[in-house]
This record gives C-alpha cells, sequence and structure tokens, in this order.
C-alpha cells in the first residue's frame, strides 16, 4: 500500500481543494480529501475507486465516497482508531509490511 499527498481537481466542484492524499492498495485506491465551504468550514471526503475489468478486456472503475463534516470529526476519528485498535490487537498480522511490488509485476497482473 502506498500513499501520497497531491493535488488534484476530479470534477468534483464541491467546495475548494485543499489538501488531498492517495492510498493506493491494489485494485483500490483511496482519495482523502480536504475541502473548504464557502465560509472556510473544512469538511473530508473518503472516496474509494476500484478497478473493475469488464468481460471485453477494458477497464472500468467505481467510486463510492462519504463526506464527514466538522462536528463528526472527534467522534470519527475516535470510533476509527478504536477499530483500528481491536484489528491490532487480534489481527497483528494484518499490520506487518509486506514488499511492495513492481509497476512491472502489476502490469503482469492485468
Amino acid at each position: 500500500m502506498t500513499s501520497d499527498f497531491f493535488s488534484r481537481h476530479d470534477g468534483d466542484d464541491r467546495g475548494e481543494h485543499i489538501c488531498s492524499k492517495a492510498v493506493r492498495a491494489g485494485k483500490r485506491t483511496y482519495f482523502i480529501d480536504v475541502k473548504a465551504t464557502r465560509g472556510d468550514d473544512y469538511f473530508i471526503t473518503i472516496t474509494e475507486s476500484r478497478k473493475k475489468m469488464n468481460p471485453d478486456g477494458s477497464a472500468s472503475f467505481s467510486r463510492n465516497q462519504i463526506y464527514l463534516y466538522k462536528e463528526d470529526f472527534a467522534k470519527f476519528a475516535e470510533g476509527l482508531t478504536e477499530m483500528v485498535d481491536f484489528v491490532k490487537e487480534h489481527k497483528p498480522e494484518y499490520f506487518e509490511a509486506k514488499p511492495e511490488t513492481s509497476i512491472d509485476e502489476e502490469f503482469e497482473k492485468l
């Protein structure tokens, strides 16, 4: 899994982009974006983008998105931390570093 900070514009005009991070994980990419309203209130969007292979061999992407508003940041972070800590305790092997595959290896899988 890799992650990068970057600036992007994906055609979503709901809010001004402040900061973005892409987290690549196999066939999924998670985009975590901080945006600002006209009143300069921040909100976060989390987008899951999944690559799917079509029967004709072409690729398409499906997207799922959630919006997280400022009044929910603390509760969301608390809940996410609690669940990640639970998994770390019960399945620590999920957090062991795995070697990254090269771009050539990823291409061969397609």
